[in-house]
Formats: C-alpha cells, sequence, structure tokens
C-alpha cells in the first residue's frame, strides 16, 4: 500500500472505539447499554469508510489502523515493510 496516512476522522474513529472497549472491560461498567452501542456503530462507522474502498487494503491495514490509533499524532506510515 503507497498511502501514507490513514484519514484523520478514520483515525480520531479507532481512538473512539478503543476508548469505548476500555470501559467497557472495566469490571462493573456503568453505561454499558451506551458503550455497547457505540461500540457497534463506530465498529459499522469505520468498516465502511469509503478509506477501505478507495485504498485497496486489506487486514494488515485495519491493524496498522489501530496502531495509528495509539500514536501520539494519531498519523502512522503504513509503508509495506
Amino acid at each position: 500500500m503507497d498511502d501514507s496516512t490513514f484519514p484523520l476522522e478514520l483515525v480520531q474513529a479507532q481512538r473512539e472505539w478503543n476508548a469505548a472497549y476500555e470501559e467497557l472491560a472495566r469490571p462493573r461498567a456503568r453505561r454499558s447499554t451506551e458503550l455497547r452501542r457505540t461500540l457497534l456503530r463506530l465498529s459499522v462507522w469505520i468498516r465502511w469508510h469509503p478509506y477501505w474502498a478507495t485504498s485497496g487494503a486489506g487486514p494488515a491495514a485495519r491493524v496498522r489502523l489501530r496502531e495509528a490509533a495509539r500514536t501520539r499524532t494519531g498519523r502512522q506510515d503504513v509503508r509495506s515493510a
């Protein structure tokens, strides 16, 4: 894949997904129904983002998106190794 960055809105959505997942994973999480709905909504939004249709990205790019969401800037090189 020759694209060097993910769209910022895609990285932000992945960050929100991560935060909701971490909160839901806590013992006795409050708002569990709301968090599950948030995870579902974000999962669908991330999965069907137009980036995936235009980039030709596969499963490895989705892993790199999760890694990019954990970086400080939210941008990450997605060059093939």
